[in-house]
Order: C-alpha cells, then sequence, then structure tokens
C-alpha cells in the first residue's frame, strides 16, 4: 500500500485524530495478530498508519503486545518510519513529569519477550549500537521544540519487564548507572523495526518520578494516566509536526539495510517454510 509513516501510541494515546480518508484494516501475520486494528489516513498530506500499542481501551499488558506482530504488519504495508509515543518514569532531577525525552540509548532489562524475527533455520545479527534512528529522532526533537513544548535532548531509556512499577531500590539502581528514564515498551520495539530495517524513534512522555524522589509520591497508574491526560494532545501536536517535515525519500542511511551483511546462515541450508515466513524482510537478500 506503500504507507511510510507509522505512529505507535503508547498509554492515553489510542487514536489520532485529524486524519481523512481513514481506513480500518485487519492485518494477519505469520507472528499473530497486532495489538488492534490499523487505521489509515491522510494527515498533513501524507498518508500514514496508526496502532495503538496497548490495543484500544488498554487491554494489553506491556509483556502481553505482539510486539513482532507490530512491526511486521507495519513492514508489510511499507512503512520505513516508526515515531513511537511512550510513557516514562524520569530518573534525573531536570526531567519533571509533563516534560518530553527522545532518548538516543536503549538499555534492555526485559525478561519474558521475543525480540527477534530471526531462528528456526535462519539466523541473522544486526547491528544496535545505536538503536534510535538520529535522523528521526531530531526531527522528533524539533517538532516538540516547534511546538512549544519542554523536551530533553539524548538520554537512556531503561525498558523494564513490568507490569509492576519498580521498587525504590532498583530505581536508585537505575539512576546510580546512568539511565535517564524508564519505561516498558521500548525493548524488543526497537530492535525489532531494526531487523525490518525501518527507522526508529521514540518520543517519551515523562509522567513521573518513578519511585526515588523523596518528596514524590509512590507512583501510581492515577498519577500515570493524569500527566498522560496532561500531555497527550502536546504529544498528538508533536507527532504532527514530525510527519510534515519527514522528507519525501527516506535518507540512505544503514538502517534501511541492515540485514544486508547481517544475514550469516547459508541460503542453501534454509528451510522453506522459514523463508516463506521471512521473505518481507530477508527476500530481496536471498534472490
Amino acid at each position: 500500500m506503500g504507507v511510510r509513516i507509522g505512529v505507535i501510541g503508547g498509554s492515553g494515546f489510542y487514536q489520532m485524530e485529524g486524519l481523512t480518508d481513514v481506513e480500518e484494516i485487519d492485518v494477519e501475520t505469520p507472528f499473530g495478530n497486532p495489538s488492534d486494528s490499523l487505521v489509515l489516513g491522510t494527515l498533513e498530506g501524507t498518508r500514514v498508519v496508526f496502532l495503538p500499542r496497548h490495543g484500544v481501551g488498554h487491554r494489553l499488558l506491556p509483556s502481553e503486545i505482539n510486539v513482532r506482530a507490530n512491526i511486521y504488519a507495519l513492514k508489510s504495508l511499507g512503512v520505513e518510519w516508526i515515531i513511537s509515543a511512550s510513557a516514562v518514569g524520569s530518573l534525573r532531577e531536570e526531567i519533571e513529569p509533563r516534560h518530553f525525552v527522545v532518548p538516543d540509548q536503549l538499555y534492555d532489562h526485559t525478561k519474558h519477550r521475543v525480540s527477534t524475527f530471526f531462528g528456526e533455520g535462519l539466523a541473522a545479527h544486526v547491528s544496535l549500537a545505536h538503536p534510535f534512528c538520529p535522523v528521526l529522532s531530531q526531527l522528533i526533537y524539533d517538532g516538540a521544540r516547534d511546538v512549544g513544548a519542554t523536551v530533553h535532548k539524548g538520554g537512556t531509556y531503561i525498558c523494564m519487564e513490568g507490569p509492576a512499577f519498580s521498587t525504590e531500590a532498583e530505581s536508585n539502581v537505575y539512576r546510580h548507572l546512568g539511565f535517564d528514564v524508564i519505561g516498558m515498551t521500548a525493548a524488543p520495539e526497537a530492535k525489532l523495526a531494526r531487523e525490518a530495517e525501518i527507522c526508529y524513534g521514540v518520543l517519551a512522555c515523562s509522567t513521573d518520578y518513578d519511585c526515588w524522589h523523596p518528596d514524590h509520591d509512590a507512583v501510581t497508574a492515577e498519577m500515570i494516566l493524569e500527566n498522560l491526560s496532561a500531555n497527550v494532545e502536546i504529544a498528538k501536536r508533536i507527532v504532527r509536526a514530525v510527519i510534515a517535515s519527514l522528507s519525501a525519500k527516506r535518507a540512505d542511511c544503514s538502517y534501511s539495510h541492515a540485514l544486508e551483511k547481517s544475514i550469516v546462515t547459508d541460503p542453501t541450508r534454509m528451510s522453506a517454510a522459514t523463508r516463506q515466513k521471512l521473505d518481507l524482510l530477508v527476500g530481496k537478500y536471498l534472490k
């Protein structure tokens, strides 16, 4: 369908207003069903696809999200850019609740998630030194500044398993290790987007100080939702600004051909079933 831009909405971000020519579709993938129906539409003169990460009505825990199906479904529609909106806790005094952060690094602290499309006779190892696309991240940062949001550029996002929030001891350890924000969804999204050769960037919405701050109440879902509600409209304005600024053609970056030198399995040793299952991702390299 040639929809180049995908938006994944996190907690509180369940729909994208302003879309015209709207079409809702259900996409089947070899990895199961995505979180919800995908909503295609036109925004700022550009065709985009929107996917609520937790499903409409927030039905899915972070660990229950079928991230492989989500990323595969977006790839099957032609998506080259993914703008991910995500609620996070702040691990830094200067990152206040209701601020935004555009992280440039990721620490995966999850325990029970599938983080690759590969296996079953096909091995590939992508580079993930820089997990977020710097071009897209800069556009997200610029978009936030353009709409007047308080935004911090760079920093490390630690992704925890959840669904429970951190203990005070854990929160203090994360701060000691130099992490900046904590969330539950950037992993394995960033890894799978890289394997799918999609440029991926995060707009992180700070909702709380986790539980380390001596003058801050322990984090609760109610607190997060209240701050999210205050930020969600700004987040949508930022996303609109980013969509309007994306170039007509993706720059030739290494992420657009991340698999080119990453597949290590001898093609003659791959099973026909696995090749067919992953043809969308690897077919152009196996011809």
